[in-house]
C-alpha cells in the first residue's frame, strides 16, 4: 500500500495547492475520518470547534502536535500537517487543505461545496490559493474571525430570540387591538363611517378579545392556540375595517402573526428559563420577511423614479409632508441641507444594504440589528407610524442568537425537539409562501422571475389570508402638504371648523406623539387630501355622518363646534400647510402656516334641509 512518502513529487513547492500527485493513503486506516490540524493555531482551533458541533462523533479531531497522531499515522509527515489540515478517511485516503475541508463537510451532508470544487472550472485553484493565503497569515485570519464571529464557536440557536419576539409581538398586538377598540365602532359600526354589517357588540368583542389574547401572549400562556386566535381575530377586523385597516403595518402584522405560529413551542407555558430552539426554517422565514420588508422599502424608492430620492432630497420635505409628524420632525425639518442629503443617503444605504448582513456571521448580524433598529428608532422619533416601528424592531430580534442575548439573560436551553408533523407544516408553508413572496419582491425590484405563471395562481389562492404581502413605504415622496379642513354651518354664512385629534388644523397646536396608537380617521384624511373628493367614498359618508350628528363618529374627532347638535351644512376647504419657521414660531406662537388652495368638497346637506 502506498504511503505519504510515495506521494511527494518534484515541483510540489506549494503545499495545499492541490498539485497533481498520486493518491495518498496511510498504512493503517482509522475506523472513521480523522482531521489532523495545528493545535497551536487560534484560527484552526476556532473552526475545528465549530466543525465538532456539526460533525459530532462522525469525525475525530487531533492536533498534529499530539504524540498519538505520530504513533497512529507515522506516514503523515509532520511538516505537511503544519502547513495544512489533513483529513484521513476511513478507507485510508488522505486529503489536505481546501479539499480536506470540503470532504469533511460532505461527510455530514453538505455535499455541494465538494461538487463545486471537483466539477466547476477554476473553483479548485481559487479555493486552494485562498486556503494557502489564510494559512500563511493565520494570526491575521484569527483576528478577523474573532471580529466577525466573536469567540463563541457554538452554532447559533434562537430560543431567547423567540421568547423576546413573542413578548414584543404580544405588545404589538396589544397596541393594535387597544387602539382599534377606541375607534372601531365609529369607523365600521352600524352608525359609523363605513358600516360593516356586523353588530357593534361583536366589533367590541373582537377588539377586547384581542387585548385579552395579546396579554396572554405576553404572559407566555398557551402560545400556539393564542397565536392562532390572534391572527384570526386581526384578519377578521382587517376585512371588516376596509380602507381603515389597509395600511402596510396591518399587512405586516398579519404576515408576522401567521409565521409566528410556526415558531410557537408546544405546551401551556412559554418560559424564558426553559426555552428551546425553534425550527430553523421558521426562523429563516421570519428573517426572509424582514429582508423583504427592508430591501423592498429601499428598492421602491429608487425604482419608482421619484426625483427626490434619486437626488437625496427626500428628507428635506418628508418631515413636513408626512401624515402625522412629531415635535422632533419640526426640528429635523430645519436642519441644514447637508444633513438632509446625508441622512437620505443613510436611509437608502441601511434599507438596501444592511439586510444582506443577515447572511453573514454573528457579528455582522449584530451590526445589521443595530442599523435596522436604529433606523426604526429614528423613524419613530420623527413620525407617528402606529405599531410599525415596534413590529419591525421585533423582527430584528432574530438577528441576535442566544450567544448574544444570553449575556444579559442567562438561560438553560432545553434540547431542541421538532416533531415530524411540525416540520412538515413548516416546510409546506415555506414551499407555498416563499415563491409568492419572492415574486412580490421581484416586482418591487423591477425584475421578472422565471416561473411566475406557475406562482400567480397560488398567490391569488392565498390572497384572502392577507399573510403574504409586498412592502415599501413612501415610494414617491409628497413634496407639499395639502390639508382638508371640514367646516359646518347652521345658516350657510358662518362656518366653523371641526378639529381633528392629531392631524394639523389649529396652527398653534404643536405636532404630537401618538404612536403606537393610530388615529385611523386622521390618517385617512391625509390620503384624501392627495386625491379627489369623488374618489373617496368613505369621506362622503363621513360628511353625511357629521350632518346626522352620529355620536360614534363625533367621538373620533377632538372638537365638535356644534356640541353634538348636527349642522345643516358641511363643506371642505383645501389648504396648503407648512411648518412655521423658527422666527414665525417665536413671534406668533404658531407651529404651522397655511394658505387656502380652494374648495375640496362642495357644500353638503341632508335631503329636506334646503340649500345654503
Amino acid at each position: 500500500m502506498a504511503t505519504f512518502s510515495d506521494a511527494f513529487i518534484a515541483g510540489d513547492a506549494f503545499l495545499g495547492y492541490n498539485t497533481p500527485v498520486r493518491e495518498r493513503r496511510v498504512a493503517s486506516p482509522p475506523g472513521h475520518p480523522v482531521l489532523i490540524f495545528d493545535g497551536e493555531c487560534g484560527f484552526c482551533r476556532f473552526w475545528v470547534a465549530k466543525w465538532r458541533h456539526r460533525t459530532g462523533n462522525a469525525v475525530e479531531y487531533q492536533p498534529f502536535q499530539s504524540s498519538a497522531v505520530a504513533e497512529r499515522f507515522p506516514d503523515v509527515p509532520r511538516e505537511r500537517s503544519a502547513s495544512a489540515v489533513q483529513l484521513v478517511e476511513a478507507d485510508g485516503r488522505v486529503f489536505e487543505a481546501a479539499e480536506a475541508v470540503f470532504r469533511l463537510l460532505a461527510a455530514v451532508g453538505a455535499r455541494w461545496p465538494l461538487r463545486l470544487y471537483e466539477r466547476a472550472p477554476g473553483v479548485r485553484a481559487i479555493t486552494e490559493r485562498a486556503y494557502r493565503l489564510i494559512a500563511d497569515h493565520r494570526d491575521a485570519a484569527a483576528r478577523v474571525t474573532i471580529l466577525l464571529w466573536g469567540r463563541v464557536s457554538e452554532p447559533s440557536t434562537y430560543a431567547l430570540a423567540r421568547w423576546w419576539f413573542f413578548r414584543l409581538l404580544g405588545v404589538t398586538y396589544l397596541a393594535a387591538f387597544g387602539s382599534l377598540a377606541t375607534q372601531i365602532v365609529g369607523l365600521a359600526g352600524s352608525n359609523g363611517i363605513l358600516p360593516a354589517g356586523v353588530g357593534d357588540v361583536w366589533l367590541h368583542c373582537l377588539c377586547v378579545g384581542g387585548v385579552v389574547l395579546a396579554s396572554l401572549l405576553v404572559a407566555g400562556i398557551g402560545p400556539v392556540a393564542i397565536l392562532v386566535a390572534l391572527w384570526a381575530d386581526y384578519l377578521a377586523l382587517s376585512v371588516i375595517g376596509g380602507p381603515f385597516l389597509a395600511f402596510q403595518w396591518d399587512s405586516l402584522l398579519l404576515e408576522a402573526g401567521f409565521l409566528s405560529i410556526l415558531l410557537a413551542p408546544a405546551g401551556l407555558r412559554d418560559r424564558v428559563r426553559t426555552a428551546s430552539d425553534p425550527p430553523r426554517l421558521a426562523v429563516w422565514l421570519m428573517l426572509w420577511l424582514l429582508f423583504r420588508l427592508m430591501v423592498g422599502s429601499g428598492a421602491v424608492k429608487l425604482t419608482s423614479g421619484d426625483p427626490t430620492w434619486r437626488s437625496f432630497t427626500a428628507l428635506s420635505v418628508h418631515y413636513e409632508t408626512q401624515p402625522l409628524p412629531t415635535l422632533v420632525a419640526w426640528h429635523a425639518h430645519w436642519m441644514p441641507p447637508w444633513f438632509q442629503h446625508s441622512s437620505t443617503a443613510v436611509v437608502l444605504a441601511i434599507e438596501l444594504c444592511a439586510p444582506w448582513l443577515m447572511l453573514g456571521p454573528r457579528r455582522l448580524r449584530t451590526l445589521a440589528f443595530v442599523l435596522l433598529v436604529g433606523l426604526q428608532v429614528a423613524i419613530a422619533l420623527t413620525g407617528n407610524y402606529a405599531f410599525f416601528n415596534l413590529l419591525s424592531a421585533a423582527l430584528c430580534v432574530f438577528l441576535l442568537d442566544d450567544a448574544v442575548l444570553a449575556r444579559r439573560s442567562p438561560v438553560n436551553l432545553s434540547p431542541a425537539y421538532v416533531s415530524r408533523g411540525c416540520r412538515f407544516v413548516v416546510i409546506a408553508v415555506a414551499v407555498v409562501t416563499v415563491p409568492v413572496s419572492a415574486l412580490m419582491l421581484s416586482r418591487s425590484l423591477g425584475l421578472s422571475l422565471p416561473g411566475r405563471r406557475l406562482v400567480l395562481p397560488v398567490a391569488r389562492a392565498i390572497a384572502p389570508l392577507r399573510s403574504v404581502n409586498s412592502y415599501g413605504l413612501f415610494a414617491v415622496m409628497t413634496t407639499v402638504r395639502p390639508e382638508i379642513i371640514v367646516e359646518g354651518s347652521m345658516d350657510g354664512e358662518v362656518w366653523r371648523p371641526y378639529e381633528f385629534r392629531y392631524k394639523p388644523g389649529d396652527l398653534t397646536r404643536p405636532p404630537a406623539w401618538v404612536a403606537p396608537h393610530q388615529p385611523r380617521l386622521d390618517w385617512q384624511m391625509w390620503f384624501a387630501a392627495l386625491d379627489r373628493y369623488g374618489e373617496e367614498t368613505w369621506f362622503q359618508n363621513f360628511c353625511a355622518r357629521l350632518l346626522q350628528g352620529s355620536p360614534d363618529v363625533l367621538r373620533l374627532i377632538e372638537r365638535d363646534p356644534f356640541h353634538g347638535r348636527p349642522p345643516r351644512y358641511v363643506r371642505s376647504v383645501l389648504y396648503r400647510y407648512k411648518f412655521a419657521d423658527p422666527a414665525e414660531r417665536r413671534a406668533e406662537g404658531v407651529w404651522w402656516t397655511r394658505e387656502r388652495l380652494g374648495v375640496y368638497a362642495p357644500v353638503m346637506s341632508l335631503p329636506g334641509t334646503g340649500g345654503p
